[in-house]
């Protein structure tokens, strides 16, 4: 005989595996393979700006690495 706590346990993972069920299918389904070019446009230049702030503090590192040496 199975306790309270088991049986909600059961429950709730019976309950999990059809949701998942449910969510795969269902992303299946809406899959449409595109993606919008304001997308690409965010994720470029989020990508510059992000190989930009890099570059920068990479040219201060070098330029100012001997002042830095004795922190």
């Amino acid at each position: 005989m199975m306790t309270k706590l088991a049986v909600r346990a059961n429950n709730a993972a019976t309950a999990t595996a059809a949701w998942f069920k449910s969510r795969i299918e269902q992303g299946g389904a809406d899959d449409r393979g595109d993606i919008s070019i304001t997308t690409i446009i965010i994720w470029v230049a989020a990508t510059a700006g992000a190989l930009a702030i890099a570059g920068t503090i990479a040219v201060v590192i070098a330029k100012y690495n001997t002042s830095l040496s004795g922190i």
